[in-house]
Formats: structure tokens, sequence, C-alpha cells
């Protein structure tokens, strides 16, 4: 019996360093084989399409992978995706997504007189057709909070896509709010906001706006 317990005792202190190693590696296994084909492997994003996740904000990012996973946000490629994950692996990718460096894009000189009206659009919003400006929300640089996402440096194509989903009630989830303000916006301050909003994070290293 003497011989038999600090056996046990090894392999019980052993087991929760194991388990968590597997973790890990699970996490690696899940950002290489899923996540890396469309977000990048630091959340660079590979195609304007998909949304950049480096930086993000982790509780946001946690929310939304939980309900992709749960099916409160509709999305045939990540209900899929994360379908399977469990709360941990969703905590890990979130931690790991939101550590990596911020991004932005660098807006083309033909490009500034339309993000000119994104700067006024964001900061000033527009009082004729009752539309709040963008920052009371997402803060004077985009950043969020833990409970809003961050816009400064997101793909052009990809908020574009997610204002017209909140605009057309296809986003199924968090377009309480969104769905009243994106309704009024016309299409040039659609195009000009994302535009602004992909400019904006002016310590992170530039790549052309797509």
């Amino acid at each position: 019996m003497r011989r038999i317990l600090p056996i046990t005792l090894v392999l019980a202190a052993m087991a929760p360093t194991a388990l968590a190693e597997d973790g890990k590696n699970r996490v690696k296994k899940l950002i290489t084989e899923r996540c890396a084909l469309c977000h990048g492997a630091q959340g660079e994003a590979s195609s304007p399409i998909y949304p950049r996740l480096a930086h993000q904000n982790r509780i946001y990012l946690e929310k939304q992978l939980k309900n992709f996973r749960d099916g409160k946000r509709k999305s045939d490629i990540m209900n899929e995706q994360a379908k399977d994950l469990t709360d941990e692996e969703i905590a890990a990718l979130a931690e790991h997504f939101s550590s990596q460096p911020a991004l932005s894009h660098r807006i083309p000189r033909s490009k500034k007189p339309l993000e000119a009206v994104g700067w006024y659009i964001f900061h000033k919003g527009n009082k004729w057709s009752d539309i709040p400006p963008c920052k009371s929300c997402h803060g004077e640089k985009g950043e969020g909070n833990e409970n809003l996402p961050r816009l400064a440096g997101q793909h052009k194509r990809y908020v574009i896509a997610q204002l017209k989903a909140f605009h057309e009630r296809k986003r199924t989830n968090d377009n309480a709010i969104m769905h009243t303000i994106a309704k009024n916006l016309t299409e040039l301050e659609i195009q000009a906001v994302a535009l602004y909003v992909s400019g904006l994070a002016p310590e992170a290293k530039k790549a052309e706006a797509r």
C-alpha cells in the first residue's frame, strides 16, 4: 500500500497538467485547421469578405463564437465551424486573437473625400436622418468595448456587409440597436463609414484598403 499510494498521488498531480496541455494542443489545431483558413493565424483575415479578428475585444469574440455555436447568430460557415466548441476552447480562441497586434488599412488619396464623409458620420452622425455618431458607442478611435466590436482596421467590405445585414434584419444577433441606425444609412454613408473605420488604428501596420 505504501508503494501504490505515492504513484497514485503522482498520477493525480500530473493529470491536470496533461489535460491542460491537451487543451492547448486542441486550440492550436483549431486555429491552424479551422480559423486560419478564413481569418488567418494571427487574425489578419485571408480575404476582405472575412472579418479581421486581430485585437478584437476578447469578451465580444467569446459572445459571437457562442452565438454561432448556439445558433443565435446565423452563418452557414460559422455555425458549422463552432458547433462542437467548448466554452473553454472558445475562451482560448478569443484570448489568442484578441492578443494579436491591431491592423488597419492605408486609405488611397483618391478616396480621401469619401473618407471625410465617413469621418463626419462617425464623429457627428446625421441629425437630419436620426443617425447618432458611431463614436457614441464604438469610441473615438473605433476600439469598442467588452460588449461592442472593435471597428478600427476592419475590412471595408466586411463592415459594409454587416451594416446591410443589420439594415435588412439578416443579422440575427445584436440587431436591436443597429437595425434602427443602419436602416437610415444611405449607400454613400455606408461606403464612407466602412472606408473610414478601415483606416483607424494610427499605430498599426497599414495595408492598402480593399
